[in-house]
């Protein structure tokens, strides 16, 4: 049977509940990344809804009655139509289905350089170089950047088809820059894995190829106490959806309120344990942590939020460096990292041979 079409048939009058399905961090995301579905009841009335999910009108999910439904990472198989309904669980009615929205997952590119003119060029002339930075993503699962003493923990550098030569490094108080091999974790092809988490992990995580190419970096903190804030690992886009949820160790407690802080300062108090902020802005970066009145509170994790421009990258840059350097030390080798790499982005396309020399030379 059509479940769609079973819905529609014991729905409500039409018009009146309607699911809308969100797709966040984007519509179009790359293999490793983690994705999370979002169902929204447009429906005026105070009402407890569960959710299901579809893709390719094929039933995913259902009986849910959180709003989100996460898988981390996407694999190219993860492309598709998705839609969402809910039912009212206390009037038996069902929302209209969502609109179909399409997510996309693709792997992610080679770098390339072209220059141009192509062939000789003589003394004097201009040379024009093109360098694309390869999309060298660290995709971690779980899918968040604080953790738990003894939980487990995956990082793989997602870049180019064969992932080949790219080794996970770190930075750490006690140990400096160290790879994977050298015994915190356990290394199979590209991807690094690590058994039981202690605090001495905590750091600064990022991909590197052979030749000294980096990727964008992550920071991970592994703390022993019973809260954490679950974050996304990479920056949000601006204008997409944030949730921010508080996470606990062994026992969930009964009374789920929660606070949740930005910058040291009070920013709203939720009886889920979780909150959202529909649009992002570049107002919204910052160091967020959550608190719980009887668990305690998490460690402050920094939202970085990615502009449309190249002048909303190069404020995130001077603001994160001006606000958070008392906040965490590992901030500063996430920043070094991410300033290399945007520095490589930003610089011009034209240059003349001497300085296109240099531009080659830099690592994304």
């Amino acid at each position: 049977m059509d479940m769609h079409g079973l819905f529609r048939v014991i729905s409500f009058p039409t018009g009146e509940a309607k699911a809308v399905l969100s797709i966040k961090p984007d519509k179009h995301v790359f293999r490793g990344e983690a994705v999370t579905l979002r169902c929204d009841i447009e429906w005026e009335r105070d009402t407890e809804w569960k959710y299901s999910w579809f893709k390719d009108t094929n039933p995913l999910y259902s009986s849910s009655t959180t709003q989100e439904f996460r898988f981390s990472p996407a694999t190219e198989s993860h492309s598709g139509k998705y839609t969402c309904s809910g039912e009212d669980i206390g009037n038996s009615g069902y929302s209209q289905t969502s609109d179909a929205v399409t997510l996309t997952v693709t792997g992610l590119p080679r770098a390339t350089l072209t220059v141009k003119p192509e062939g000789p060029v003589f003394s004097g002339e201009s040379v024009t170089l093109k360098y694309t930075c390869p999309a060298v993503s660290l995709s971690i699962s779980p899918s968040r950047t604080q953790h738990f003493i003894t939980d487990s923990l995956s990082l793989s550098c997602e870049g180019q088809s064969d992932s080949t030569g790219w080794r996970v490094r770190r930075y750490t108080h006690s140990e400096k820059v160290s790879d994977c091999s050298s015994g915190w974790g356990s290394v199979t092809g590209s991807t690094c894995s690590i058994s039981s988490l202690n605090t001495s992990h905590t750091g600064v995580y990022w991909c590197e190829s052979e030749s000294g190419e980096n990727g964008n970096p992550v920071n991970i903190t592994v703390t022993n106490g019973d809260v954490i804030m679950d974050s996304p690992v990479h920056p949000v886009t601006e204008g997409d959806p944030l949730t921010l949820r508080c996470l606990y160790h062994h026992t969930k407690p009964s009374n789920l309120i929660a606070e949740f802080h930005k910058d040291g300062s009070l920013l709203q108090t939720q009886t889920t344990g979780e909150m959202t902020i529909h649009t992002v802005s570049k107002s919204d970066e910052g160091l967020y942590h959550c608190k719980h009145p009887e668990k305690g509170e998490s460690p402050q994790s920094w939202i970085s939020v990615k502009g449309l421009s190249r002048s909303g990258a190069s404020f995130s840059v001077f603001s994160l460096l001006s606000s958070v350097m008392a906040a965490s030390p590992y901030l500063l080798v996430s920043i070094i990292l991410g300033l290399k790499c945007y520095k490589a982005r930003a610089k011009p396309e034209e240059t003349n041979r001497t300085e296109a020399a240099t531009e080659a030379g830099e690592s994304c």
